[in-house]
């Protein structure tokens, strides 16, 4: 099962990319549910930490300083719809992550 998760986060990467060069509305919720089985499938309670804050800083990044880089040029718009679609997947993967951890938390009490 491990190597189905693995293969579901490239794909995740990989459909990010493309999703940059080629338009099709379902893109977002294709990700977003990906990232919900990556969540669920691929990240376990030892590395959860380490997965939370390097999603926290892709956010940030994400969200804040990447409009602003890439703002110029198609380049720049392409990797901004690229940056976009990736955070989606992995702020998705990162609230399934979150709230297994809220819930292992509150039952260890």
């Amino acid at each position: 099962m491990k190597n189905v998760g693995k293969w579901l986060f490239l794909a995740g990467i990989v459909l990010s990319i493309i999703s940059g060069y080629i338009t099709w509305s379902p893109m977002p919720l294709v990700l977003i549910l990906l990232g919900f089985i990556v969540g669920f499938v691929n990240i376990n309670e030892k590395e959860a930490q380490k997965f939370l804050i390097a999603s926290i800083t892709l956010l940030v990044v994400g969200t804040a300083g990447m409009s602003a880089l890439f703002a110029t040029g198609s380049l720049g718009g392409t990797i901004q719809l690229i940056l976009n679609d990736f955070v989606s997947f992995v702020a998705a993967s990162a609230f399934v992550v979150a709230l297994r951890e809220i819930i292992t938390t509150e039952s260890e009490k």
